[in-house]
């Protein structure tokens, strides 16, 4: 994927791509100002509600969240969420339950909707020098070696318990009972980016490599969510999305996205495969996002939503994706007997499949149903059905069960819509 999405953003308005306004912010700034507002004041000035907040060097939407409202606490903590930082009073932990503080911890040390482990710790007010009151070294992480004298910042809890016993005790290490942790996940970002939100249809568009090294944009994917943000939840839990492959556009507004998407490619010199997301609005204005040189695989990933557009199978598609990638790699000279030879297998290999007379099994492969499940029992059978038609010994069928109770109706359903 894309290293840093700052330093794509430039490459690509330099490109001349339609980018949106955006800002940045440096972690150093965010925490050396008392008061958050000042800040915000000037970012709702220079980009305007609603605004998107990113972890810029994250991927599977992690660290990402809409701004709608100007709400000082909202805004803070979606910035302190891609910075991968947490605080908490001793008044806050004290008025939880036992369960509420079980949620709290499960839910800071969850990566997808929390800041993860190992959390550097920094409890305000610091303690004394010499002060008796601060918890056993051997309850908390040991990041910097703590004497028992010294103040409690820099520390590191990597476990949940550890976490547990220092917010248990976060009023005896600052010594106050106003008392604030402020929790920070070691791998957090340096940076923060802020876009200006982007109205219209998101999609996202697989792009391939010919043999004479041109890129081909695959029908794009759009993607219908259940909440403004395409994050972790909505790209890996069934039912959270729906994907409409091709994207429900005009012809010349897909024409369009599929031509950006080249030049973006090309643009960016990027080589064999990559996954290039966007929005377009109703006027057809293509925006460009996010650009990775590398695309999940799960079975209901993008890339084999657009390969089965086609008409090739994962197993068909990974096949070209190997290949391709070992011709783009003779092209370094590093290695080129080598990868040649293995270019030459691989090819002597699909001859012989295309070559052999294999009977297969057909097997239907039943999905959908009239519960209020049945979209899950779809992402269960298409993983089924792709694993089935990467074999060689099986031909799945797909079958569609609908209707009613007492009254079903089957429905066989063509390659593309899999």
């Amino acid at each position: 994927m894309g290293v840093s999405k700052t330093t794509q953003k430039d490459l690509m308005r330099a490109a001349g791509f339609a980018t949106p306004k955006t800002a940045r912010i440096s972690r150093e700034e965010w925490l050396a100002a008392d008061y958050k507002g000042d800040i915000i004041y000037k970012l709702i000035h220079q980009i305007g509600l609603p605004f998107v907040v990113k972890a810029p060097n994250q991927g599977s939407s992690i660290g990402v969240s809409v701004v709608t409202e100007n709400d000082l606490q909202k805004i803070v903590a979606a910035i302190n969420r891609s910075f991968f930082i947490q605080e908490i009073t001793a008044a806050e932990w004290k008025s939880y339950s036992e369960a509420q503080k079980t949620r709290f911890i499960n839910s800071l040390t969850d990566i997808r909707e929390g800041i993860g482990l190992p959390v550097t710790i920094q409890a305000l007010p610091f303690p004394e020098r010499g002060a008796n009151k601060n918890p056993s070294p051997s309850k908390v992480g040991m990041a910097t070696g703590w004497d028992g004298n010294s103040t409690f910042e820099g520390w590191a809890a990597f476990h949940p318990e550890d976490l547990y016993y220092t917010l248990e005790n976060l009023e005896a290490i600052a010594s106050q009972e106003n008392a604030k942790a402020i929790l920070a996940n070691i791998n957090g970002e340096e940076e923060v980016l802020i876009e200006g939100f982007l109205p219209g249809k998101e999609f996202s568009c697989i792009v391939i490599q010919d043999e004479n090294g041109e890129p081909i944009a695959l029908p794009p994917t759009q993607i219908i969510k259940s909440n403004n943000v395409f994050d972790y939840r909505s790209k890996y839990l069934p039912g959270m999305t729906r994907k409409v492959t091709p994207i429900d556009v005009p012809d010349e507004h897909l024409a369009t996205i599929r031509r950006e998407c080249c030049r973006l490619f090309k643009a960016l010199h990027f080589n064999v495969y990559a996954r290039i997301d966007g929005f377009v609005n109703s006027l057809g204005e293509v925006f460009l996002n996010d650009p990775n040189t590398t695309s999940g695989m799960l079975p209901s990933s993008f890339f084999f939503h657009q390969a089965a557009e086609i008409g090739m199978n994962p197993s068909q598609f990974l096949t070209y994706i190997i290949r391709t990638s070992l011709v783009e790699r003779t092209k370094s000279a590093k290695n080129s007997i080598f990868l040649k030879a293995k270019t030459s297998a691989l090819d002597e290999a699909i001859l012989q499949l295309q070559t052999s007379e294999t009977h297969k099994t057909r097997v239907a492969v039943i999905m959908g149903g009239f519960s209020s499940e049945r979209h899950i029992s779809v992402e269960s059978g298409r993983n089924i059905y792709e694993k089935l038609a990467s074999s060689g010994k099986y031909e799945p069928l797909p079958v569609f069960l609908t209707g009613s109770e007492g009254r079903h109706e089957l429905y066989v359903m063509p390659i593309n819509i899999m």
